[in-house]
């Protein structure tokens, strides 16, 4: 059975309901999944005063925990087109992990939101490949074979790099039932390629 980390960043609770779903789908098809998040950045004080959601369940990850897994799905919100500092501030203290090799042929994968439609979901996903793809890591996208990102009746998320959601520029909108099939149908695809090589 392989073992899937879904780690995340969620400043308002949108990636975090997405990483469960994706944790959903991973564990329907047969992984060990363990959710966990980054460590807030923030000043606490300015956390609240800016109503960050900081009372979520998930753990704090450590970046050696990175080397325990067979496949690492990792979600942030977008932030001005490109990851959030909070991820990089993490991701950036992985060197010792990238130079010893020890991420190498582990399955990675991405997932985003962002506020509008065209708030830099695509090249936030880019952004997180990138870093997998510096570490070694066999990327899983969002194929079509997930229909619902093509529907026009509706706005959603959604891309073959990705998982995605639209959070709405007040962030009242939560992940539609679409983008959470998105999210639950990459989690699957991430662990029956990470079972397929290390099951």
């Amino acid at each position: 059975m392989a073992k899937v980390l879904v780690l995340y960043y969620s400043t308002y609770g949108h990636i975090e309901t997405m990483a469960q779903a994706i944790a959903e789908g991973a564990r329907g098809a047969g992984a060990s999944v363990d959710i966990k998040r980054v460590p807030e950045t923030v000043p606490e004080e300015a956390a609240r005063k800016n109503g960050f959601k900081l009372d979520q369940a998930a753990p704090i990850a450590k970046v050696e925990d990175l080397a325990d897994y067979d496949a690492i799905v990792i979600g942030t919100g977008t932030r001005f087109g490109r990851i959030s500092s909070q991820m990089a501030a993490f991701l950036d203290q992985a060197g010792g992990l990238w130079a010893s090799g020890k991420l190498n042929g582990k399955v990675g994968a991405a997932f985003t939101a962002s506020a509008t439609q065209h708030g830099g979901q695509e090249t936030t996903l880019f952004s997180i490949i990138t870093n997998l793809l510096h570490f070694g890591l066999i990327v899983v996208g969002l194929p079509y074979s997930h229909a619902g990102q093509m529907t026009v009746d509706e706005i959603v998320g959604g891309a073959p790099y990705g998982a995605t959601t639209i959070a709405g520029g007040d962030g009242s909108r939560q992940p539609s039932e679409i983008e959470l099939q998105g999210a639950i149908h990459q989690g699957e695809l991430v662990a029956q390629t990470a079972n397929k090589l290390f099951g």
